[in-house]
């Protein structure tokens, strides 16, 4: 048995903390009791100075990206941003990419995360994620602007999630709306008639993926033409990105609206039409250092979707935190309570991956993990606030 105690203790669920919070778990970490501390009964207690918080849940990465730590040049923008990282391709062998997994991996571990969405390419991190204490989901990515091989990158993509039966849950899913055809996007509807598949897809983290989807111009075009990739099939609809999409994603399934760096209110208000599984996923420290800019969080509190947060990869982040990405949106937006903001970074993602029986809040029977948040000062993190992972 053991025994924590703090200033404050946050279950989530429960809205507003326990003031001098004590929680109480069995040697495996299953949550055994929370009440108040009552001076006297010291024996095997933890005392510590900050607040008591459930395992965080990074819900978008990129482990596979994790060996460009460093590499590519901050503030670029999203289209210079791709160019890198399809450049260092193939300058990496397999096993040191698959060494700088493992160091991710423990990063995250250490900071306090208990489970990840995490973006595959291809099988490499399987093995990886087997051998983790963390819990994976892997969404694997579909890539292909051409209409014609919309079938044939749903049945590659589905055969490669027999590699993660060892990993984690896995489904199949698309990357974005600048690297996918409409018929992809139907072809991904009638296959979720028949499987239970979570989808997750980076929504306008740059403005021109608006630009590209109004009018067919922007630095899409200009890296498509770059790249030898012909567009002549693609049709603009005047619309925003979202907009034109969310009609043709499935209506059965949980769907993660990643970045949202550019998306506007009235695409909020639009998405309240739909009644689908969306979330939204903020990854405010790849924001800045890709594109050096924010979503407008307080946009998204007037949504009815819930919201996530992730930390994307080492390529475009300095660390895979949660408290990190935390920070940044609080001090971006000070008026956002941190019940809110951590209800994001645990409980909405843990229900997203439908993780909540274990993951996620602080409540008697689950064993969510417990991180210690120090420099906690008036019911808030502060800059100077670091995560102790307890157990």
């Amino acid at each position: 048995m053991k025994k924590f105690t703090a200033d404050y203790v946050f279950t989530v669920e429960d809205k507003k903390p326990i003031p001098n919070g004590l929680v109480v778990t069995d040697d495996d970490g299953r949550i055994l009791s929370i009440s108040n501390y009552e001076e006297g009964s010291e024996e095997g207690i933890e005392h510590h100075s900050g607040a008591i918080v459930p395992g965080f849940i990074n819900a978008h990465c990129h482990l596979e990206l994790s060996h460009l730590k460093g590499k590519i040049e901050e503030k670029k923008g999203l289209p210079s941003f791709i160019k890198s990282v399809i450049g260092f391709r193939n300058s990496t062998s397999d096993a040191d990419m698959i060494s700088a997994m493992k160091k991710a991996d423990k990063l995250m571990e250490k900071n306090g995360i208990v489970g990840v969405g995490d973006i595959s390419n291809s099988t490499l991190s399987a093995e990886v994620k087997a051998s983790s204490s963390l819990r994976y989901h892997t969404f694997i990515e579909m890539v292909g602007m051409d209409p014609y091989i919309a079938d044939e990158l749903i049945e590659k993509a589905d055969a490669m999630k027999t590699a993660f039966e060892n990993s984690g849950s896995a489904s199949i899913t698309v990357h974005a709306a600048y690297t996918l055809s409409k018929d992809l996007l139907k072809s991904l509807r009638k296959y979720c008639k028949d499987h239970k598949n979570l989808i997750s897809i980076h929504n306008q983290e740059n403005d021109d993926e608006n630009a590209l989807y109004r009018y067919k111009t922007g630095s899409f075009v200009e890296l498509y033409n770059d790249l030898g990739i012909n567009i002549d099939h693609f049709v603009p609809m005047s619309k925003n990105t979202l907009q034109a999409l969310v009609p043709l994603f499935p209506q059965n399934q949980n769907i993660l609206l990643v970045h949202n760096t550019f998306t506007s209110l009235k695409d909020v208000y639009m998405l309240k039409r739909f009644d689908y599984g969306f979330y939204w996923c903020f990854c405010p420290g790849a924001n800045v250092y890709i594109e050096d800019t924010l979503p407008h969080f307080d946009f998204f509190i007037k949504s009815d979707s819930p919201a996530t947060l992730g930390t994307d990869s080492l390529a475009s982040n300095k660390n895979l935190s949660i408290l990190d990405e935390m920070k940044i949106v609080k001090g971006n937006s000070p008026e956002i309570p941190f019940e809110t903001i951590l209800e994001w970074a645990t409980l909405n993602g843990a229900k997203f991956f439908g993780w909540e029986r274990e993951l996620g809040s602080i409540k008697k029977g689950k064993k969510p993990g417990l991180n210690l948040i120090t420099n906690f000062k008036d019911g808030n993190i502060t800059n100077k606030s670091e995560v102790v992972k307890l157990i």
